[in-house]
């Protein structure tokens, strides 16, 4: 079992940043990618951003690109997620997750393809 904890999270005015943090413990895998989700009141669960096992490849929602940043580093098992220029609508709780892969590019981005999930992190974002 792995265990993920987010932090980071808060209240901060539009055009604003805020940067997220993920460590990893327990038993996590050998290869993994990690993903950022969000669900806003109301609202489904989305995916955000997901990086692969050596942060050779990432991906993001159109919604954030070029806005937010995700970023590891294994040394520590921890992702991270930089936010900057946030708007009211980026207003949600932001968990954390983990998908065991078996290629070093992978980078998932379905809710049901990662394996541990954090508790998540509130962070909004006022006009």
């Amino acid at each position: 079992q792995a265990q993920l904890v987010e932090s980071g999270g808060g209240l901060v005015q539009a055009g604003g940043s805020l940067r997220l943090s993920c460590p990893a413990s327990g038993r996590t895998s050998s290869m993994y990618a990690m993903g950022w989700f969000r669900q806003a009141p109301g609202k489904a669960r989305e995916f955000v951003a997901a990086i692969s096992w050596r942060g050779l490849s990432t991906y993001y929602a159109d919604s954030v690109k070029g806005r937010f940043t995700i970023a590891r580093d294994n040394d520590k098992n921890t992702v991270y997620l930089q936010m900057n220029s946030l708007k009211p609508e980026d207003t949600a709780v932001y968990y954390c997750a983990l998908a065991r892969t078996s290629y070093n590019t992978e980078t998932p981005r379905l809710a049901g393809e990662y394996d541990y999930w954090g508790q998540g992190t509130q962070v909004t974002v006022s006009s």
